[in-house]
């Protein structure tokens, strides 16, 4: 933003813009484009001043966007002259941070951070000039702006060695955490102190550290309680696995009979992270009785909580299930069975539609959505062969649950449950079916991505599909039909011939979307590629031929070329040119303009597919279909696009067949300028 002075003429400038005063209509855009001569000089730097020289004039008696242009460009100003730019540039700057805007100081954070982490700054000293601003703004009274600082401090410490954390961190913020500073003051300690903790070996943790994680975690705001305990996993990690026990679980254990929701919170997470760190007897004698607490608390009166419990249930299970009794395992187990039908009152396996509040009816479903998610885990932790016994009656609730978003979640995992039943899969037939024909388009989408071989599963997919086409949503229709193209895959060839052929047919001949038309072409294309019995694939050409090709209808034309374009894409060109080729040409004397128009502009991608010289043939019928409709055409669109496409290379084939020497081919070139000469 540096202005420097130059020769200019102001007053023709001007000039010109009073001359334009008489246009009010565009008077008003150029006085907003233009500063005055006052803005000008006010803006004007003597353009001898060298860098450092004009960073400091700007700083001292430039406008506020002088000035943030002086502090983002600090880093290259330190590369090129580190000494004079931390004695001189720095020190102005800490002066106008202390009465800058958020804007600047926001900018000023971005540039001491690069400052830190790129080893710009070589000298120890220079550091500790930079770590004093940083620390200084941390008690900014915006909390945008603190926080700003904070994360430039976080993101550098990794960076920093051992020695400066220690004396340029770790020494102010013991005075940082006391509870006589702002809460702000104390909630950036929390952070401080764990990232910190990984940097130094355990000793120092244990005898430097401690002592203020302990201070903290008895704060008596909840948000600092419960910021630090959410820090407790990476003082746990720097201490290592021997002091955990003795300095960090009675922490823990503590803030998890806390009387704030939000620490308990905090408290759970924490030790579902750490479950790896704490030995067997621990597990059963201090985690299960904390955690089944805790559970049975938030069950009765914390549905707020019971959201992030539902959804980390998974990993709490199996972190302690090597631990569990008998009894534990059952209790875990039911808790879960209860949590699948929170906010559902059944009876005989049925909803009396109970009406709850809004909010609540939203938590409560919210939970049961974290339940879908977390099944694949609690089939593993209850034993798939247990699965009949155990968790069916919790699935089939699931694959029922009135909630969209539930149904859709026990979609998506479906396949993993499959995976895990293995041959006991047959007892989710039903379920399957239920989801594939569900009334929600969102959950049949889903489980669209799943294919499974059982008998259920062809009858179920074409019912999806029939809804599909019924509904108004015909992008699902054709993400279905997508999905569609796997079946090859996993249905044999006589199922899908008999209960899906016929149907893509219909979609391509009767639909009215066309990109559902273009899918079920491309579908119909995947179903031929795939099957390996030559009589059902002669049987499918010839429908495709006889329907489409030759359709009385030139709508179905139009599609057969689409689908030639498909089938360009999926088949080799020997195969192409055998079975499609001569049945597109043909489309030349078709009636309607609009299909000879979209045969003219696919002639570059049909004589991309002709192979020399063994289709010389196919050649000699794409030269007569050319000259055909640059003779006979009316329709001026047509002739404009065969000329251009003409013009763009199709002769280049035949000019390549000339110079192999064949006369025959060479007299029809001379024929075909005789009989119709380019104009």
């Amino acid at each position: 933003m540096f202005v420097s002075k130059m020769t200019l003429n102001q007053s023709s400038l001007f000039g010109q813009v009073d001359d334009l005063q008489d246009l009010t209509f565009i008077e008003r855009p150029i006085r907003r484009s233009l500063k005055t001569a006052e803005e000008i000089e006010k803006l004007t730097v003597d353009e001898d001043l060298n860098d450092i020289e004009r960073a400091v004039y700007l700083l001292s008696s430039g406008q506020d966007v002088q000035r943030a242009s002086v502090i983002i460009n600090l880093p290259n100003l330190v590369r090129q002259n580190p000494a004079e730019t931390f004695r001189r540039v720095v020190p102005k700057v800490r002066e106008v941070l202390h009465v800058a805007g958020a804007d600047m100081q926001l900018a000023a954070a971005g540039s001491f951070l690069t400052l830190l982490q790129d080893d710009i700054v070589l000298i120890q000293t220079h550091t500790h000039s930079i770590l004093q601003i940083v620390l200084l703004n941390l008690d900014h009274r915006d909390t945008v702006v603190s926080n700003a600082w904070l994360e430039t401090l976080l993101s550098a410490i990794d960076a920093l060695p051992k020695e400066t954390i220690r004396q340029e961190i770790l020494s102010p913020l013991v005075s940082k955490a006391q509870l006589s500073q702002s809460l702000q003051a104390r909630l950036a300690s929390c952070r401080i102190l764990g990232k910190v903790a990984c940097k130094f070996e355990s000793p120092i943790v244990k005898k430097d550290l401690l002592p203020l994680v302990r201070s903290l975690c008895q704060d008596v705001e909840y948000e600092v309680r419960s910021c630090m305990c959410r820090q407790l996993e990476n003082i746990a990690r720097g201490i290592g696995l021997d002091h955990t026990k003795a300095a960090v679980l009675p922490e823990l254990v503590e803030l998890a009979r806390d009387e704030g929701s939000t620490v308990r919170l905090a408290a759970f997470d924490t030790i579902i992270n750490l479950l790896e760190m704490f030995d067997s007897d621990d597990r059963t004698r201090v985690i299960f009785p904390l955690v089944k607490t805790f559970c049975e608390k938030c069950f009765k009166a914390d549905e707020a909580v019971l959201a992030s419990l539902s959804f980390q249930y998974g990993k709490l299970c199996h972190g302690l299930s090597a631990s569990f009794t008998e009894e534990q395992h059952l209790w875990f187990l039911e808790f879960y069975k209860k949590l699948c039908v929170l906010g559902l009152q059944h009876e005989n396996g049925h909803s009396d539609n109970q009406v709850y509040p809004l909010e609540l009816e939203s938590k409560y479903a919210l939970v049961r959505r974290n339940c879908a998610y977390n099944f694949p885990a609690m089939v593993l932790f209850a034993d798939p062969n247990h699965f009949l016994t155990e968790l069916y009656p919790t699935f089939s609730s699931l694959c029922h649950d009135p909630e969209i978003t539930v149904r859709r979640t026990m979609a998506e995992g479906f396949h993993e449950i499959v995976k895990l039943l293995g041959p006991n899969v047959h007892f989710i037939h039903k379920e399957l079916v239920v989801l594939l024909q569900d009334d929600s388009l969102e959950v049949r989408h889903a489980e669209s991505h799943f294919q499974l071989i059982v008998p259920e599963l062809v009858p179920a997919l074409a019912a999806a599909e029939q809804k599909a086409a019924l509904s108004l949503r015909w992008r699902v229709h054709e993400r279905l039909l997508q999905r569609y193209a796997c079946l090859p895959r996993v249905v044999s060839a006589d199922q899908i011939y008999f209960r899906f052929l016929q149907r893509m047919f219909a979609i391509v001949t009767t639909n009215n979307v066309l990109p559902v038309q273009r899918e079920a072409a491309r579908t119909l294309c995947m179903f031929l590629r795939y099957n390996r019995k030559q009589e059902q694939r002669q049987e499918i050409i010839g429908k495709v031929l006889q329907e489409l090709a030759q359709g009385r209808s030139y709508w179905n034309r139009l599609r057969y070329l689409d689908l030639c374009e498909i089938a360009m894409e999926l088949f080799s060109k020997a195969y192409f040119c055998k079975h499609f080729l001569i049945q597109a040409l043909e489309l030349v004397n078709d009636p309607v303009a609009n299909v000879r128009y979209k045969l003219c502009h696919m002639l570059p991608q049909l004589r991309s597919t002709i192979r020399l010289p063994a289709d010389k043939h196919l050649l000699q019928q794409l030269e007569f279909c050319v000259r055909k409709l640059l003779c006979r055409e009316k329709d001026k669109d047509v002739v404009a696009t065969v000329r251009k496409v003409r013009e763009g290379g199709v002769d280049d084939i035949t000019e390549y067949y000339f110079n192999l020497g064949h006369l025959e081919m060479s007299l029809f070139i001379k024929e075909k300028h005789i009989f119709c000469p380019l104009k």
